[in-house]
């Protein structure tokens, strides 16, 4: 009888042992044919836009040729400011800004209290940024680039000045900034520009035809909106 129970047992243990091991292959062939779940994959957009308050404000000087002394004064100016940036890498990019920005120009130096005339800017500057990444929703920047400055609508005060021409010119332009991200799209972005841009006029002084040099120089601070596609 003893004997009989052994080989039950060592039937059972042996049966027991077998179907384990046809599990556990059974198993493994199931979950090596079973298709592997993905991780979503995040879509990557390399455009973004911003819609900013801008601060103009012309660290002014300059001089008419033909009067010593002579120095002049432009105005600040607070504007609605777009710009348009194309990442090429998630750390670099280039950025257009587009914008326009009425000032007024008077007189300094000898001729200090001369209302000289007033001039509307439209200065598109590109710069290419570099974008630090690795610190979360913080994402600063910093850039350079070229700016092309056009003026437009430019008027004599009348008077002693009668006629106003500033020249169309180049310039150059730095730039740093920060973005923070609220979520994948929208973000809080604040940033400050230095614009390198002197051009020449000439313009009518009691009667005489004069010419001159305006070193506009003006610092662009803004903040505003941040839209990432």
């Amino acid at each position: 009888m003893s004997s009989k129970i052994g080989k039950f047992a060592g039937c059972f243990a042996f049966l027991t042992i077998a179907a384990s091991a046809l599990s556990s292959t059974w198993a493994a062939d199931v979950a090596a044919k079973a298709p592997a779940v993905k991780k979503p994959v995040e879509i990557w957009s390399p455009w973004m836009i911003r819609a900013r308050v801008l601060g103009v404000l012309p660290d002014a000087s300059g001089h008419v040729d033909q009067i010593a002394g002579s120095g002049l004064n432009i105005d600040d100016s607070v504007v609605p400011e777009l710009d348009i940036t194309y990442f090429f890498t998630p750390n670099l990019a280039v950025e257009l800004i587009l914008g326009v920005t009425p000032h007024d120009i008077t007189g300094a130096g000898t001729i200090n209290g001369v209302n000289v005339g007033k001039a509307w800017l439209l200065p598109p500057t590109i710069t290419l940024q570099y974008h630090f990444t690795n610190l979360g929703a913080f994402k600063p920047y910093v850039g350079v680039g070229p700016n092309y400055t056009v003026f437009f609508n430019q008027k004599a005060a009348g008077g002693t000045v009668t006629a106003l021409d500033l020249e169309n010119t180049f310039g150059f332009a730095w730039q740093v900034g920060f973005d923070y991200m609220l979520n994948r799209n929208w973000g809080f972005n604040v940033d400050v520009k230095k614009i390198y841009l002197r051009p020449d006029f000439t313009a009518t002084i009691t009667g005489a035809r004069d010419t001159g040099n305006a070193h506009i120089d003006p610092w662009l601070v803004g903040a505003g909106l941040t839209y990432r596609f």
